[in-house]
Parts: structure tokens; C-alpha cells; sequence
């Protein structure tokens, strides 16, 4: 018993030992930690330790870990088969799928889809469908957006470390835009005039296809995307015929109070991109857009071995009937004004490390720990502190933004208010820590 008690208490060190021989550098890690089971917003590690779920995969699980309604759909869909190709033998489940994903998306008129697996999938067949549609090549994103790592995704990627550092020049063809961030010296203004001077500057509107944007920043530190913005960028493309896309990856299915970000706007993007909580854990992606765009691609243009696999379309179609059996959106704004009033009082205490007030819609919650309070100047260190001693209690949490100094809670949207409650307190502590 003694022994195999100090082989558990091991687990941990012993597959961190082995990872760091076996799997290359460049894959980070936010924690030592290796999970053996999982349920909601709960998780055990290989030790036996139970932590309350703050990060969610990244905003993966909005309907939580082994959701039944999901697991069972996958179970049923292993019965009959596991993959065809969609191009080679097809399946009702990616066409069921696809004409939900058509209905839900705010997009007026004939909406049509694509089925992808990774979010870097669809943020450049976005790319492709909008380069095929206008004629043109040229693409417009913003700093501090994330699009993904695979070549022209990073080359979208508004942040160079760690995204592009050693890995060469870019692809051509793309400018970045200052992002207008509460607090900073960049407006709505600015950014509207900086594009603008990338017209004149750097290549002309008619040559430009599309412009990208994540209507809430994820990995730049959730900072959304003010509503005069989006008015800004919708007259810039209706004036020059480019494609607007929303970058829905992180936002999408619920995490910000709608079902979709870009539903907070009184405008429309032309395609957006999904994927992460799309299917509850399993990979799969799309782009959902205006039809007559949509269809430009000749046939053999877009695709994928893999896109739109079986498992996880039939994993998709069960995560949209939670969303409305479990009223998830409603639950998303309840969760999200728990955590805005907690932070809130975080910000407000002088007994913890200094911190911003909340910001994000819905459940898509962060903060800023700053170095002193009262003061906008990011901490850095502390925050890796912060992320490490709330592992150590229980808690997993995740840092993001420019300056690494941004603390961002992605709870399930199943868990429950004590769940919830338990994981502010973790987080108290660690502050106070």
C-alpha cells in the first residue's frame, strides 16, 4: 500500500520526466500536471488530486467535460462508423450540422459551411473562400489578434513571441492594424485612419480580400472589440467590396451571453470562423458564410481528409441541443456576473496583489494584475505566480495578453454557482498569496 502510494505521488514527475525526452519544446505547457479522468468543470490529476476547471481546454469545453448528452452521441456514432471522407462517402451528420450552424449564425439571407478540424483550418480557408470570391489577395488583421499557428494564420497573428520568433519571414500579403484597447493611446479613430493609410501606403482597397478580426481578443488578453469599430469596418468593406470576417474561434458557441460575439453588434460580418467549443472537446471547425461567397471555391478547392469527421459532427449537434435544453447562454450572463463582481471586489482589496477591474461579455471574463494599484502597468511575473500557485491549490487557471499580465477565466458554462464560488475563493487566495 506504502509503495504504490509513493508510485502515485510520482505520476506526476515521473510523465513530465518522460515528456520533456519525448515531446519537442515548442509544445508549451500551463501547468506539470497530467489529468486521468475529467467531468464538468472538474478535473483529477494522475495523483488522485481533484482541481476545479477554470480554463476549459482554452474555452474547449463550454458545455463541460463528458457532458452525458455528448458523450452518448459519440458512443452512438462509434457504433456505425468512424470515417468515411467526406469527400468520398458522405453522411447526414456534416449536412444536419451544417444547416443548424446556417440557421444560428447572424448572417441575413443564404448562409452555407464548411467543416474543418482545427480553428487554423478555418481561419485560412476563410482566407482562400474570401481571396477566390473578390479576386484579390491582400488581408488586413489587427496586433494582439491570434488566428492560429500553421503558416498563413501566423502570418495574421498580430503577436510575434512566441508565434513567429525563429520561424522566418512571414507570408506577404497581410498588414496589421493597431487594435483600439481601452486604456491605451490607440482609439476607434486611430485604427480606422491607420487602415486607411494601408490603402495608401501599402496596397490599394482594390487589392485587398479580405479584413479578420476576433470581435473579442483571446489570446491578446479578451479585450472586445468596440461596437463604432465593427460600424467602422463594415462601411470600409461595403465601400471597397471586401470580405469582413469574424475570427469566432474563442467567442463562439455561448461563451460571450450569445450564441455568437458578433451578435452583440447591430452589424454583420460576411464569414465566420468556428471551431473549439463548437463540438465539446472533439476537433472540429468550419467557416459559416454568406452563400454566394461561400460558393466561390471550385470543387476540390477546400476540404480535408479529416474535416467534418463523423464523431465529432455527431458530438456538435449534441453540444447545440444542450445549449438550448440547459438554456446555456442565460447560464453563460449568470456566470459571468458572478464573476465580474467577485473580480471586482479582488480590485477593490488591499490585501491582494494589485489587479484591474473585470472586463469581457458574458462568461469570457479577465483582468489585469498590475504592479501597483491604481496604476496600468502590467505584472508580468507575478501573474506567472499567480497561474502557479492557483495549480498548487486546486484551481487550473490561465494567463494571456500582450504584456502576459492577464488573468482569463473560461469555466464551463455547466458548472455549477458553488463550483463557480469555489474557484473565486481558490483564486482569492492565490491573490492574497
Amino acid at each position: 500500500m506504502v509503495a504504490n502510494l509513493a508510485a502515485n505521488l510520482a505520476a506526476n514527475e515521473e510523465l513530465l520526466s518522460r515528456r520533456h525526452e519525448a515531446v519537442v519544446r515548442g509544445v508549451s505547457y500551463a501547468t506539470p500536471l497530467f489529468a486521468d479522468r475529467a467531468l464538468n468543470s472538474e478535473v483529477w490529476d494522475v495523483e488522485g488530486k481533484r482541481y476545479v476547471d477554470f480554463a476549459g481546454g482554452i474555452a474547449v469545453l463550454n458545455t463541460g467535460h463528458c457532458h452525458p448528452h455528448v458523450v452518448a452521441a459519440i458512443r452512438a456514432q462509434l457504433d456505425r462508423f468512424t470515417h468515411t471522407c467526406f469527400q468520398v462517402l458522405q453522411y447526414e451528420p456534416y449536412v444536419r450540422l451544417s444547416e443548424r450552424l446556417n440557421a444560428l449564425a447572424p448572417i441575413s439571407g443564404p448562409a452555407k459551411s464548411i467543416l474543418l478540424t482545427t480553428g487554423a483550418e478555418a481561419t485560412e480557408n476563410a482566407i482562400k473562400i474570401a481571396r477566390a470570391a473578390t479576386g484579390r489577395s491582400g488581408i488586413i488583421a489587427f496586433t494582439g489578434a491570434f488566428h492560429g499557428r500553421t503558416a498563413l494564420a501566423n502570418a495574421m497573428t498580430g503577436k510575434v513571441m512566441p508565434y513567429k520568433k525563429h520561424f522566418g519571414p512571414p507570408l506577404p500579403g497581410v498588414w496589421h492594424a493597431p487594435f483600439p484597447i481601452a486604456g491605451s493611446n490607440v482609439t476607434v479613430e486611430d485604427t480606422l485612419s491607420y487602415i486607411n493609410f494601408i490603402f495608401k501606403a501599402d496596397i490599394d482597397a482594390s487589392q485587398v480580400a479580405a479584413i479578420i478580426i476576433e470581435p473579442v481578443q483571446g489570446e491578446g488578453g479578451f479585450h472586445q472589440a468596440p461596437p463604432e469599430l465593427m460600424r467602422g469596418l463594415r462601411r470600409i468593406c461595403d465601400s471597397h467590396g471586401i470580405v469582413l470576417i469574424a475570427d469566432e474561434v474563442q467567442t463562439g458557441f455561448g461563451r460571450t451571453g450569445k450564441m455568437f460575439a458578433m451578435e452583440h453588434y447591430d452589424v454583420q460580418p460576411d464569414l465566420i470562423c468556428v471551431a473549439k467549443s463548437l463540438a465539446g472537446g472533439m476537433p472540429l471547425s468550419g467557416v459559416i458564410g454568406r452563400a454566394a461567397i461561400m460558393d466561390a471555391a471550385e470543387p476540390g478547392g477546400l476540404g480535408g481528409t479529416y474535416g467534418g469527421n463523423p464523431l465529432a459532427c455527431a458530438a456538435a449537434l449534441a453540444v447545440l441541443d444542450v445549449f438550448e435544453q440547459e438554456k446555456l447562454l442565460d447560464r453563460a450572463n449568470a456566470i459571468g456576473e458572478r464573476l465580474r463582481a467577485a473580480i471586482a471586489r479582488f480590485s477593490r482589496a488591499n490585501t491582494l496583489v494589485p489587479v484591474s477591474g473585470p472586463r469581457g461579455p458574458g462568461a469570457m471574463v479577465a483582468f489585469d494584475i498590475l504592479k501597483q494599484r491604481g496604476s496600468d502597468e502590467p505584472d508580468a511575473e507575478m501573474t506567472k505566480r499567480v497561474t502557479r500557485v492557483a495549480h498548487e491549490n486546486g484551481l487550473i487557471l490561465l494567463s494571456c495578453g500582450v504584456t502576459a499580465s492577464t488573468i482569463r477565466i473560461l469555466v464551463p458554462l455547466t458548472a455549477s454557482d458553488e463550483i463557480v464560488d469555489e474557484g473565486l475563493a481558490i483564486l482569492e487566495k492565490c491573490l492574497a498569496a
